[in-house]
């Protein structure tokens, strides 16, 4: 009876290992695709972001990099970082309603933005690299997805266009997502409940209160100065005067 539980507990432990050995086997090469990083930003706000980049490939290097801004999301600001051996490329489109920057009314917006190795600067296999970029203002939408395309020195390319579903699992080429958050109100602002309750009046009274209280005690005071004052003259007026 022992050997019986001890050859099923070893079953199942085999058992175990494999499927996770597959789960993990499957989902190792589905999560090596392009990424934006941070995941999040907020709306309104400006965003340092980087596209994250690894090489799936085990003999080419990835050489160039095209990422789409979405239409339905147009930015007015786009600047990019050098990074050291790659050139890059900004492309531009009208926009209509025109974008406000800064009180400025904007009718062109950047479009896409390309990044070249120059030389034996590509990404080697089993390497990644960043690209950052910096955004604003956010739109006011959920969400930004970038699609971007990734080529490869042997002239294959990697397309990571899938556009996520709402409940559906992740797409086999999924592109890169940022979430945008509403900004949040200002700290410190008073409800109009808080505004209709406050104070005012009673600090008024109180401010004529204090007022007349230093009056009074002003007066008192100088009241208390003419009294000294007549007696000292009196008291002077009696005192005999020497002789010399």
């Amino acid at each position: 009876m022992t050997r019986f539980r001890r050859t099923a507990t070893a079953a199942a432990a085999l058992a175990f290992t494999a499927a996770a050995t597959a789960v993990l086997g499957f989902a190792g090469p589905a999560s090596a695709h392009v990424t934006v990083n941070p995941k999040e930003a907020t709306q309104g706000g400006y965003a340092r972001v980087a596209f994250r980049v690894p090489n799936e490939s085990d003999s080419a290097s990835t050489t160039k990099l095209e990422v789409v801004l979405p239409e339905n999301a147009p930015v007015g600001s786009v600047s990019t970082m050098p990074v050291p051996g790659w050139t890059v490329a900004t492309e531009k489109r009208k926009v209509d309603p025109p974008i406000e920057v800064h009180g400025s009314q904007l009718t062109e917006a950047v479009s896409k933005i390309t990044w070249t190795a120059s030389g034996d600067a590509g990404v080697k296999p089993g390497q990644f690299q960043e690209f950052p970029v910096s955004l604003g203002p956010l739109p006011q939408v959920d969400s930004m997805v970038f699609k971007v395309l990734q080529t490869y020195s042997d002239g294959n390319i990697s397309r990571w266009i899938d556009e996520p579903a709402p409940g559906a699992e992740e797409p086999e080429h999924p592109a890169p997502v940022l979430t945008l958050a509403a900004a949040a109100a200002p700290s410190g602002s008073a409800s109009p409940a808080a505004a209709v309750a406050s104070p005012d009046d009673d600090d008024d009274d109180d401010g004529n209160g204090l007022a007349v209280g230093l009056g009074v005690a002003g007066l008192v005071a100088g009241l208390a100065g003419l009294v000294l004052g007549g007696l000292a003259f009196t008291r002077t007026r009696r005192e005999p005067v020497a002789k010399a």
